[in-house]
């Protein structure tokens, strides 16, 4: 056992937090935190500004006498978050958040500045944990097919920002550490050779051994591909595929983590459906109405009866919905021992009274018949039609649709239903094709909140800055849930759980 009662973590490549989150919630028997996060780094502004809320959000939860009044009114939006930041019920927890949370761009030029502020916010700490994942768009596969004829890409410094992970391994030499990554990085190439294998040889060479949190250590030596978590298997709403490394300090003498245990699948419908029904907006048309909406939907309906097999299509209900939404709907009753029930637990626990980030954006209205078409469409199995299964009028205008070649040649995709939903990533704040609601009577693409959800966010993490960016943040962060069964394993082997 460690001689902390709390473990301090140091977060870097932050993101809006998810890593984090899923190791703050570690409680002991006692109900005390395991970790406690000293210090957290991103360079990205509106991220920084969701990880400080966060932050404050922890302390004021944290407090004996309960979150303050002003805090309770912001989360049920009646006080907007500038009049609730300057009440002096709030002043404390924000002191702390802008002490932990940092705006900071790590390189190799920074390190004076960022080695002084891990040596500050470590204080005499004899051991710790370090999480983050370095800036993963350069090793995606998806990232190099886009930039396969792009000369500068083999010298893109995202490549090697894992180098200034590197260093703080070897500066400050963390008993623990927990890298995560896109499972591209397997396959990425420099001209020294796979960037995985370099990278396996960097993390061990200051005393560490590496493990995998799915393939026990005990079966040999780890293959590449013993690193990739696939979260469907351990409850987690959505098909991602990362890499996670666990690195052990050889001389804390500290036991090799248990492996994840594996849950049935998690399913779009368990994560979304007590959500709040929503409308699309239409784009170019801000003033546009409900009655204007119903008779696209009234077209997109001719259309989908007009298809061989659709002549009896169901007509759709005629219920008011709006663009945006704070109610709260009952959540589905499931088994608490279910993995569904697990999520919806940790979902909801300390929920906000309203509905947050749950606001429909706009599409253009051709785009909007799609949507209905291609969600109706959705086979029994849960496979989402192509949209070169429509009709060639329905098909979007440019020169891509038919060129096999083109990456991404088919942008649009609904999440079904009945199985968990592809990978949430970044891309979502470009448009919403590929992320299709599957209640085609919504005829929209998914809601920062749903991504949330399916990305395992608490209903209560506010994502601020504009849609777009709280896209971004959403995509680009590991699922809190499982964070949450890694920094449990964690716990274990540091002998404070």
């Amino acid at each position: 056992m460690l001689e902390e009662t709390v473990i301090p973590v140091v977060d870097i490549f932050a993101g809006p937090g998810g890593l984090n989150e899923g190791f703050s919630s570690i409680r002991d028997q006692d109900g005390n935190r395991v970790f406690k996060t000293v210090l957290s780094i991103e360079m990205e502004t509106s991220a920084v500004k969701t990880l400080t809320l966060r932050a404050a959000h922890r302390f004021l939860l944290d407090l004996p006498e309960g979150q303050p009044e002003i805090y309770k009114r912001f989360l049920a939006k009646d006080v907007t978050y500038d009049e609730m930041r300057v009440a002096p019920e709030v002043a404390a927890a924000f002191a702390h958040a802008e002490d932990e949370v940092r705006q900071f761009t790590l390189s190799e030029d920074s390190r004076p500045e960022s080695d002084a502020l891990i040596r500050e916010s470590l204080k005499d700490a004899s051991e710790w944990v370090l999480i983050g994942g370095p800036p993963c768009q350069a090793y995606s596969m998806a990232g190099r097919s886009r930039r396969k004829h792009d000369a500068t890409f083999k010298d893109d410094h995202k490549h090697f920002l894992y180098k200034e992970y590197l260093h703080i391994i070897t500066e400050f030499r963390p008993a623990v550490f927990v890298m995560e990554n896109v499972k591209g990085m397997l396959s990425s190439k420099s001209g020294d050779g796979k960037i995985f294998e370099l990278i396996e040889q960097d993390l061990r060479g200051p005393g560490y051994d590496l493990h995998s949190m799915v393939v026990s250590s005990d079966t040999g030596e780890l293959k590449p591909t013993d690193f990739i978590i696939k979260s469907e298997q351990f409850g987690i709403p959505q098909k991602r595929h990362r890499v996670i490394i666990v690195g052990l300090r050889r001389d804390a003498q500290l036991p090799a983590p248990k492996v994840l245990e594996p849950r049935e699948a998690v399913t779009v419908q368990d994560a979304i459906w007590s959500l709040p029904h929503l409308r699309s907006g239409i784009s170019r048309q801000p003033q546009a109405t409900w009655e204007d909406w119903a008779r696209i939907r009234q077209q997109a309906h001719k259309s989908l009866r007009a298809l061989p097999g659709k002549e009896q299509a169901a007509a759709p209900r005629l219920y008011e919905l709006g663009t945006r939404s704070t109610a709260v709907r009952p959540a589905e009753p499931f088994a608490e021992d279910s993995a569904a029930g697990e999520l919806q637990k940790w979902l909801r626990e300390d929920a906000a009274p309203v509905t947050w980030n749950h606001e429909a954006r706009g599409h253009m209205l051709e785009d909007l018949v799609r949507y209905y078409l291609l969600a109706a469409l959705v086979t029994a199995d849960g496979q989402s039609p192509k949209v070169r299964s429509l009709p060639a009028a329905h098909w979007p205008k440019h020169n891509n649709i038919n060129n096999v070649v083109v990456p991404f040649e088919d942008r649009f995709r609904v999440q079904a239903w009945g199985r968990p939903s592809s990978t949430v990533v970044s891309h979502i704040a470009k448009d919403g094709h590929y992320y299709i609601h599957p209640d085609h009577e919504q005829m929209r693409s998914l809601t920062v909140r749903e991504a949330a959800r399916l990305q395992t966010f608490p209903d209560n993490y506010v994502f601020l800055g504009n849609r777009t960016q709280q896209y971004t943040q959403v995509g680009n962060a590991v699922p809190p849930l499982l964070a949450r069964k890694i920094a449990s394993r964690i716990a274990e082997v540091l002998g404070v759980r």
